[in-house]
């Protein structure tokens, strides 16, 4: 997308290019946000672009279909730009409700920025009659599941066929926004008196139940206001995410290694819940992601060893100690998520999902030979899909008969055949499935 250098300070066009690079170039949001947001000095030009870019996204599919009955034709392929800049001017209409005078004027403007002034009263017209036909196209959109839910057809027929009495309260989760949730350093300092830091520094926050180390802020704030970040007193993770290194159910002394560990969250749990471990390692086969995952520890003033190879292929990096606790955060559709992360309903496809499956097997495969007897491996994914969670966990139980599930004493999510799964919005949570297999 061809800009001028005014388009640095409008956070329309920002918007729009952040969905025409997910919708268009099929790269994710994460890649692109750091530097398209940087081009905003304004922090809260900044936000504003974010929660275009990110609300213009989870409701793409429905956004998409409205845009659909305003055009009298399709817009040409050199004119993708102006498909996204609608986007998020339909967006700002239709969902914010933003006064319709900015958010018209402003959307336009953002065209004439990318050179395209021939297309301003086009802009201006569709984004004014949407208004005008607001109910009937909204109805429209209720019509057919895709726009009605926001969701690839795919997508919704397999939530259906695992989810049948429930498929809709996951659809409607899906398209929540996500509350913000730390996890706090219980190295540095217990719950409570991290939540007494946040009321002293205005910050409004309570605890979760599941765990002791979650905490829910009611509204959203930059890391960089909370107590103590930078010293590494708290980090920004997900509640389930929270769950895994409790279920590890770690000792004084024992080895772990944590498979597919990078942005490095669950590696800094694992530290942070014992100080007298004998040793961490932390794996990726990613050399650019595992640096994360050393400036997450650094900032936690935490260590392991972080080795950049394949968790698939042992023989090329292991040692030959067993551990006596391995995490595998396995490779997945990334289904649970889609509320923190709304460009996968759009970058996903039904057929990538054999191919995970396939990862996903030969992951347990090459980990099982390094877990000492009586260890336990927690394979954990952030899908809701059963065919990457107890179905994998299954086969793999009936393909080695030294593996055991002793099931989940715990009272969150609900229990599979193998297995439990929490499902998106539930106890406040993203989509996480967890299994715990001992080695006997």
């Amino acid at each position: 997308m061809t800009v001028t250098s005014r388009a640095d300070s409008n956070p329309r066009l920002v918007a729009a290019r952040l969905v025409h690079g997910v919708v268009q170039k099929g790269v994710s949001l994460s890649n692109l946000l750091a530097a398209q947001l940087g081009a905003l000095d304004d922090p809260r030009q900044r936000a504003l672009a974010q929660e275009l870019a990110f609300g213009t996204l989870r409701w793409y599919h429905r956004l998409d279909a409205v845009l659909g009955h305003l055009l009298a034709k399709p817009l040409k392929h050199k004119d993708t730009d102006l498909h996204a800049l609608l986007l998020v001017g339909l967006y700002q209409l239709l969902v914010l409700d933003l006064p319709a005078h900015a958010a018209v004027s402003e959307t336009v403007e953002a065209v004439r920025l990318i050179g395209k002034d021939w297309a301003s009263g086009l802009v201006n017209g569709v984004l004014r009659n949407a208004l005008r036909r607001r109910q009937s196209l909204l109805e429209a959109a209720d019509a057919d599941p895709r726009s009605r839910w926001s969701h690839p057809d795919w997508w919704i027929r397999r939530v259906q066929q695992d989810w049948p009495e429930r498929w809709q309260e996951i659809l409607e989760a899906d398209n929540q926004r996500p509350p913000m949730v730390l996890r706090v350093n219980r190295r540095q300092a217990d719950r409570d008196s991290y939540l007494a830091r946040l009321q002293a520094a205005g910050i409004e926050a309570r605890p979760l139940p599941f765990g002791e180390t979650a905490i829910e802020l009611v509204q959203p704030v930059a890391v960089d206001r909370l107590p103590g970040f930078r010293e590494g007193a708290v980090s920004v993770q997900d509640a389930a995410a929270q769950l895994s290194a409790p279920l590890l159910a770690m000792e004084d002394g024992q080895r772990v290694l944590d498979a597919c560990a990078a942005p490095g969250g669950k590696t800094g749990h694992i530290l942070e819940s014992n100080a007298r471990l004998a040793g961490v390692v932390a794996l990726d086969n990613d050399a650019g992601r595992l640096e994360k995952v050393t400036g997450n520890l650094q900032r936690l003033r935490l260590s392991a060893d972080c080795v950049c190879a394949d968790a698939g292929d042992p023989h090329s990096w292991w040692d030959g100690r067993p551990f006596d606790r391995v995490l595998l955060d396995a490779p997945c559709s990334a289904s649970g998520v889609v509320r923190r992360h709304p460009d996968i309903k759009i970058l996903r496809r039904a057929d990538d999902l054999p191919a995970l499956r396939d990862q996903q097997q030969h992951l347990l495969d090459a980990l099982w030979p390094l877990l000492a007897g009586g260890g336990i491996l927690l394979y954990v994914t952030c899908s809701i899909f059963k065919r990457e969670n107890a179905e994998v966990v299954q086969g793999f139980l009936d393909r080695h008969n030294d593996a055991r599930d002793p099931g989940l004493d715990v009272q969150w999510g609900q229990a599979e055949r193998v297995g439990r799964q929490l499902l998106p919005g539930e106890h406040g949570m993203d989509g996480f499935y967890f299994a715990r297999l001992i080695k006997t």
